[in-house]
This record gives structure tokens, sequence and C-alpha cells, in this order.
């Protein structure tokens, strides 16, 4: 099944980046989230599920994340996110399929930090290989509020061919050229939350939802229970629609496209930091 919960998963998006309407509430370090004018408001995907499921959200029953203004005070230095843990050491391996090869996805938290709008953030190193060769490296940023959120930060990413860098295209950074970060993990992620992981006018407009808990699902690394299964997508690629795969004390176990692309990738083995 290319889907765990639908035989068929449609994308509505209402307006399709014509609003600027702000995300309305949720967690985060700012109580008071400014709107954001040039973020545009995309509606949720709505699923037609193949199996029972607690619920399936219609884009007018999601919750949205903030966009927050950015207070350094807010934010600590341990991502300890029981979904989206990022301990330093820590490494996940994946496997997969790019572009109808054969992908390893090589994800791990480094030591390092970044200083990004004047909050420090953890820099996670991603090496993906397409076929054997190095395809497309990333550091992304991420950081952590005192209510438990993981925001996103930013990314430095490059694509390569042959061994040179062919495209930069996604980079980001919070605070430049319009850029502001996004909740990645709420603290206690519920069916309905939805909101942007990021935005960068034309460049990176992540949006997500949480779908589904208390899954079960099989991957190389073994079998997991209460699962949580969330769909992204983004008005920049409006025909592609990812759903990904969450356990507690681990992080993504799976990620595969379920509408306009076939990239998928399963996680293999994980390393404690």
């Amino acid at each position: 099944m290319k889907s765990l919960l639908a035989a068929v998963v449609v994308l509505t998006l209402a307006g399709c980046g014509s609003t600027s309407v702000p995300p309305s509430s949720a967690p985060g370090p700012a109580a008071q989230s400014p709107s954001v004018a040039s973020a545009p408001s995309s509606a949720a995907p709505s699923v037609a599920a193949s199996e029972p499921a607690p619920s399936t959200p219609a884009a007018s029953a999601v919750t949205e994340s903030p966009t927050p203004s950015i207070d350094p005070a807010d934010f600590v230095a341990t991502i300890d996110n029981a979904w989206f843990p990022l301990i330093p050491g820590t490494s996940w391996t994946y496997q997969g399929v790019k572009d109808g090869e054969k992908a390893i996805d090589a994800v791990t938290v480094t030591r390092d930090t970044k200083m990004v709008a004047g909050v420090a953030c953890v820099v996670v190193h991603d090496e993906l290989k397409v076929a054997g060769e190095l395809a497309e490296t990333t550091d992304d940023w991420y950081t952590q509020d005192r209510d438990g959120n993981v925001w996103y930060f930013g990314e430095a990413t490059q694509e390569l061919e042959g061994g040179k860098v062919t495209s930069t295209e996604g980079s980001w950074e919070s605070s430049v050229d319009g850029a502001v970060p996004g909740i990645f993990m709420p603290a206690k992620p519920e069916i309905g939350y939805s909101g942007l992981q990021e935005f960068y006018a034309g460049h990176a407009e992540d949006r997500f939802v949480v779908l589904l808990t208390g899954r079960n699902v099989k991957v190389p690394a073994g079998s997991y229970r209460d699962v949580m299964i969330t769909a992204e997508w983004t008005p920049l690629e409006p025909a592609v629609l990812t759903e990904k795969a969450y356990v507690k004390g681990i992080g993504e176990i799976r990620e595969a496209d379920v509408a306009g692309g076939d990239e998928k990738q399963e996680l293999v083995k994980t390393t404690a930091g």
C-alpha cells in the first residue's frame, strides 16, 4: 500500500495563496502572535480513509500554529520534544526511493549550534545519496521553546551532481529577507493541528496537519505502536502530498509521497546520542 491510512488522498487548497489570513492560535513562546501579511494561508488536505480512523479533519476543523514575534528568552538549549527529540550525537538512517533510484538518507544531530534571529539553534546535518552518489546536503536549524514546541528556523541546502553544487534553492534563514520560522513539531500534537513549518515567500512554504494518532507502522528498523501520522504540502508544489509517521522517543520513522510524487523513505536504524 502506498499509504498507510488512505487509498485516496485528495489535496484541496482553498484560495491557493490568494489570501493573507494569519494563523489563528496555538501554543508557543509568544501568546500574542502577530500576523505576517505576506504569508498566505492554504487549507489542509482532506482525507478519504480506507481504514477506520479516529478522525479525518476537514480544512475548517484544523488549528493553525502561530507566526510569532521572537524573544530569545523564550527558547531553551535542549530539544527533548518526545515526538521529535534532537539530542546531539543521535543519528537516523533511512532507505527508500527518489526519482526511481535507490536512496539512502543519513541524518545526524551535530554538536554545533547556529545563532538565527538571536536564538541558538541546534544544527542537524542531512546527507542524501541517490544511486550511490551524494545528491543533496542540508543543515537544518531547530530550537525548542519553553512549552516544548520545536521550531524550524531555517536551512542551508545544496543539490549536487557529479560532486558539484547545482542549486541551493530552498535555503532560507529566519529574519532574513522576510523569512519567518514555524512550529515543526508541537509539544502536544492533536488531530487537526495544522500550520506553517516555514515561510520564505516563493522558496520555502511547507505546511502540515496532524491526521491520525495511535496507529501501527512497520519499517525495516522495527514495528511500532502509537504512531502519529501527519501530512505535509506546499503551495509551491500543489500536486504533491507527503505522509509522515512519527514515534515518541525516536522521531520520524517513515515518509512517503501519497500524491504527485514517488519519493519514499523508511527508518533502517537509529543510534542514540
